[in-house]
């Protein structure tokens, strides 16, 4: 992919590295001449240019008609959210994606269509991975949020072991992607039995997430 980075600070070099080292193209836009010349020195393969990714000019010559994404890592929300504005209206730039600095703006680009996270929300999933049996994970929002893929380990003892997933009769607006059993992974069926101990992944609407939940514990 060829990938521009707005924002040549340590996120943005370090999100440099990585990428280049699985054969992405890069090429930061940074507005501070001395990280441009940090960054040049230390990553051979990134093409570092010095100019501000909130303007024009300096988009184009990263060659943003031909990019595939675009990633606003600045420590400063409002460039990084007019670096998506950009990006995919001013260049139809395919995917922005961008870091939010105060959680409290997260919403405003979703809002807008960007993928955007805060190093809160991060620490927030990390928790979460870590929930109990029985409790749903978010893994990933998707479609700007208006649907979620998500998670359930069902206990030893949940009332719903031994039915077909076609009697757990679930909402439409709720649909189950995987079961995992052991090291198996299942694609379900309306007649695949349900077994305590597998770990079911759906997708489904924010708002169907606690029925979802009652329904895969027995508690319908």
């Amino acid at each position: 992919m060829y990938i521009i980075i707005g924002g040549g600070g340590k996120v943005g070099a370090s999100l440099a590295r990585k990428l280049t080292k699985r054969s992405h193209t890069v090429v930061i836009l940074e507005k501070n001449p001395d990280k441009c010349a940090r960054i040049a020195e230390d990553s051979e393969d990134v093409l570092v240019i010095n100019g501000d990714a909130c303007d024009v000019r300096y988009m184009e010559e990263a060659g943003a008609e031909r990019a595939d994404v675009l990633a606003a890592v600045t420590g400063d929300d409002d460039d990084n959210l007019v670096m998506c504005q950009l990006a995919t209206e001013g260049f139809n730039i395919p995917k922005a994606v961008a870091r939010v600095n105060d959680p409290r703006n997260e919403r405003i680009f979703h809002a807008l269509g960007i993928n955007a996270l805060s190093s809160t929300t991060i620490i927030t999933r990390l928790i979460e991975e870590e929930a109990t049996i029985g409790d749903i994970i978010t893994l990933q929002a998707l479609k700007k949020g208006n649907l979620v893929l998500v998670e359930m380990d069902l206990p030893s003892d949940v009332p719903i072991d031994g039915e077909k997933l076609a009697d757990l009769k679930l909402p439409r607006e709720i649909v189950l992607v995987s079961i995992i059993r052991g090291e198996e992974v299942i694609i379900p069926r309306g007649n695949t039995i349900i077994q305590a101990g597998d770990a079911v992944i759906a997708v489904t609407t924010p708002d169907k997430e606690q029925a979802l939940r009652d329904i895969l514990a027995g508690e319908r």
